[in-house]
């Protein structure tokens, strides 16, 4: 009943409680952000979500719109600011997933969604991190985030995946306020110290043929 019925429920209350008590950090960070780094504000990408339909994500917009000299967008590295860092480690840049969440693109717990690149990389027991709507946070983000591999990170989806109830929602609700408030286990994405999925996937496929 609560996966079915109740889980959706809260996400529209809680996600619409959100947005109305946060609307004057929402627009303090609106504010610095269209002062530094100007606009559009908000940063839209297509990602898969439940049964990997494509919705659009909506995030602040953390990187700069510097280019080189062929008038190319610079490597994400050296468009990510000091301000963008402190965005994404502590998570403020996810407050407009909120909207996402409240028009039932998102869930409030849930495998994170990701790009959809990797949509052909991942294997049959992978897939089913789709079967539910992704979440602005979930389970892996309380075990370890972006610190520990892609094989933990998936493993710990599909854990979520095969185990939703309403304790388990709200302990992961909890363990996440705590992280973010720590900030434990940060590792910025958009810095180089994050390998992407899809760059994963094929080392471990090259790795296999050697």
């Amino acid at each position: 009943m609560y996966k079915k019925f109740f889980k959706r429920f809260l996400d529209i209350v809680i996600s619409l409680l959100g947005l109305i008590i946060l609307s004057p950090v929402i627009i303090i960070v609106a504010i610095l952000v269209r002062i530094k780094l100007g606009s559009p504000i908000i940063f839209k990408q297509n990602r898969p979500g439940k049964d990997e339909r494509i919705f659009k994500l909506y995030k602040f917009r953390s990187m700069s719109d510097k280019k080189d000299e062929d008038g190319k967008l610079l490597p994400d590295t050296e468009r990510l600011t000091k301000f963008g860092k402190i965005l994404r480690a502590t998570s403020l840049d996810e407050l407009p997933e909120l909207v996402n969440i409240f028009k039932g693109d998102m869930s409030l717990i849930g495998p994170r969604p990701l790009a959809v690149s990797y949509l052909p990389y991942y294997n049959e027991e992978e897939k089913h991190r789709h079967d539910v709507r992704p979440g602005l946070t979930g389970l892996a983000q309380i075990n370890g985030r972006n610190a520990i591999n892609w094989d933990e990170r998936f493993a710990y989806d599909i854990e979520y995946v095969n185990n939703i109830t309403f304790i388990n929602d709200c302990k992961i609700l909890f363990k996440t306020f705590y992280k973010v408030l720590k900030r434990d286990d940060v590792v910025v994405t958009g810095t180089g110290t994050v390998i992407d999925f899809d760059e994963y996937r094929m080392n471990q496929l090259n790795q296999e043929k050697e």
